[in-house]
């Protein structure tokens, strides 16, 4: 039974989960559902005020879904555990801000603290941690 000899973990340079970057994650999976609901919603109801004709806007209307659907995506990617390797996103926090321009209020509040938390020093070593991780092991 004792024929392999107890592991003794190696003192290496291993970040902990920064609750910053968790708190990214987080912002970002809840405003990423919260943008596909006020995109589909804001849609439906200029095509339905204007009795279809505005069906020729809902491309315009449409950047909310889009930015909701690849924010679910990447704060899924953030969740995961074991740790995904993933960049930080400096694009989605710019496009939230730009959410304004739609009437969003929430999501320029959730841009602007996810690009304050990814400069940060602790989530960029934890994300360089992470990224690094990856290359080593394949």
């Amino acid at each position: 039974m004792d024929q392999y000899p107890p592991q003794i973990p190696a003192q290496s340079s291993v970040v902990e989960k920064p609750s910053m970057f968790t708190a990214i994650s987080i912002m970002t999976l809840v405003n990423g559902i919260l943008n596909v609901l006020y995109g589909l919603t804001l849609t439906l109801g200029i095509v339905c005020s204007s009795l279809g004709i505005g069906l020729l806007c809902a491309p315009l209307t449409i950047l909310p879904t889009v930015l909701g659907v690849f924010e679910i995506i990447y704060g899924a990617k953030l969740l995961a555990s074991p740790p995904k390797p993933v960049q930080p996103s400096i694009a989605l926090g710019v496009l939230e801000i730009c959410c304004v321009l739609w009437g969003n209020l929430i999501s320029p509040v959730v841009g602007i603290l996810n690009l304050v938390f990814l400069n940060d020093d602790s989530v960029k070593a934890y994300f360089a941690q992470i990224n690094s991780q990856t290359t080593v092991q394949s």
